[in-house]
């Protein structure tokens, strides 16, 4: 039997085999509560990894580590085994294994904390947000070797598994960069995201970046009477009010000079792969809990979410806003603003846009401050490269149909990792929309589950057929 090729029918019947002493240790993992946002948790976090090191081991993984964060933060788990081949490529799985916060009082049909299986679903904190995700490549990894006849997989197969993510990986940089010769890999699958749907299959190939920024204006020392003095100063709500709308232009496009500076345009080819997607608008707006579409002209609603850089006022305020009226020209105002970014822009660049914009919009008399809260930079794979390529022809050969590309419009650690290891990002996700991530009811679809285990058990072999380490580098 060839060591590149995984058969199908030997993967599923091996993943039938053993998928119920699968779900068994999957249940056990659920049931501790690894909620990294609440301080008396840290030590179920803490037991979280050390559950999974020692699973991780059980699996075969020779190297398995718990790795400690800087600032008494929450440990991530490492996991090491190599291929012994000379070109095989290294593969970086990420995921995580914190929690989001839970209680049966919350509203749960459940325990959240007591994983529950209901008409093929269970029910669970971390169900698919991330323990289910990231627990299906140790099931994958077994089914790999089975299928190939191989005692270790056929690509370098590295895993991190953070434990701070639903808290923000506050000390997520630092811990990559620190220990960045350990985890340098040639591409970095990230088993923390979803598909389009149950019936269609998809791969993300993008997530976009994100910064924001605190505005703060300041005009007289103190409020003052508006018929004393009022149209005869700057007033700061005044002047937010006109920053906000001076934000965009008659076809919603930021109009901030230099905002869009180096944006990797769609092309042609993937405006017609998201045109395809079976996309209602109506049912979206209704998720959206609105009542219209809006933004830069001269693209649809997809695109604008998944491939458009963004500005939005997530906050404004100032002056007075107790009951009845109050007559004066306030002291201060201030506006809360995001800007999401895609491939292409340069977070430090869009800072300073923004930055020399507020400077040059702000009347005289008025004196502001605005101030960052970091960023996040964006991520994209082009369509044709090979690992895409290898990683799509798995998740086609689980699900047994053409598989999609999507994009993601939020943000998340993954550009870190692209950026420090300087590799390629890929997106395996098994989660769809109505699973519930970071709500009541949270669960994982089980046959969604075991096509993940299935992708995981025929990637490692794609990818080591298809793209050896001279590709790779090129």
């Amino acid at each position: 039997m060839s060591t590149t090729e995984a058969p199908d029918s030997v993967v599923r019947a091996y993943i039938a085999q053993h998928s119920a002493a699968f779900r068994d240790d999957l249940a056990d993992w659920l049931r501790i509560p690894s909620v990294s946002a609440d301080p008396d948790r840290e030590g179920e976090v803490r037991r979280s990894a050390d559950w999974l090191t020692a699973k991780l081991r059980e699996t075969g993984f020779p190297v398995a580590e718990v790795w400690e964060t800087a600032d008494g933060g929450l440990p991530a788990v490492f996991a090491e085994w190599p291929s012994g081949d000379a070109a095989a490529p290294t593969v970086l799985v990420y995921g995580h294994h914190d929690v989001q916060p839970a209680a049966r009082e919350d509203g749960w049909d459940t325990d959240p904390f007591e994983p529950t299986v209901v008409d093929g679903r269970m029910y669970a904190r971390g169900a698919a947000d991330d323990k289910g995700q990231v627990f299906f490549h140790t099931l994958g990894v077994r089914a790999h070797l089975a299928a190939t006849g191989r005692t270790a997989p056929a690509v370098n197969l590295k895993l991190l598994i953070e434990g701070e993510e639903e808290s923000g990986s506050p000390n997520f940089g630092d811990l990559i960069r620190r220990h960045a010769d350990r985890l340098a890999a040639d591409v970095v699958i990230i088993s923390d995201t979803g598909m389009w749907a149950a019936d269609t299959p998809s791969v993300c190939t993008g997530m976009r970046g994100l910064a924001d920024a605190e505005i703060s204006l300041y005009g007289p020392d103190t409020d003052i009477h508006s018929g004393s003095f009022g149209g005869a100063v700057p007033n700061p709500a005044d002047e937010a009010a006109r920053l906000v709308a001076a934000l965009h232009d008659a076809d919603r496009r930021v109009d901030i000079p230099g905002f869009y500076d180096g944006v990797i345009e769609l092309t042609e080819r993937e405006r017609e792969l998201f045109a395809e997607l079976p996309f209602d608008e109506d049912v979206w707006l209704g998720v959206a809990k609105s009542r219209a579409t809006q933004g830069e002209e001269g693209f649809t609603t997809l695109e604008r979410i998944w491939a458009r850089p963004t500005a939005e006022v997530n906050g404004i305020w100032g002056g007075y806003t107790g009951p009845g009226g109050k007559t004066i020209v306030p002291a201060e105002a201030h506006l809360k603003l995001s800007f999401r970014m895609v491939a292409g822009q340069d977070a430090d660049k869009v800072r300073q846009a923004v930055t020399d914009w507020v400077a040059g919009q702000v009347t005289p008399g008025i004196r502001h401050e605005i101030e960052f809260r970091g960023s996040t930079r964006p991520c994209l794979t082009p369509l044709d490269h090979p690992a895409l390529q290898s990683l799509a022809r798995s998740m086609g050969r689980a699900f047994e149909q053409e598989i999609r590309f999507t994009r993601e419009g939020g943000s998340g650690p993954a550009a870190d990792l692209q950026d420090v290891l300087g590799a390629p990002v890929l997106f395996l996700g098994i989660s769809i929309p109505s699973d519930g991530w970071h709500s009541i009811n949270e669960k994982v679809e089980l046959a969604l589950l075991d096509k993940g285990v299935e992708a995981s058990a025929y990637l490692w072999a794609d990818l080591a057929a298809h793209w050896t380490t001279s590709n790779a580098a090129n």
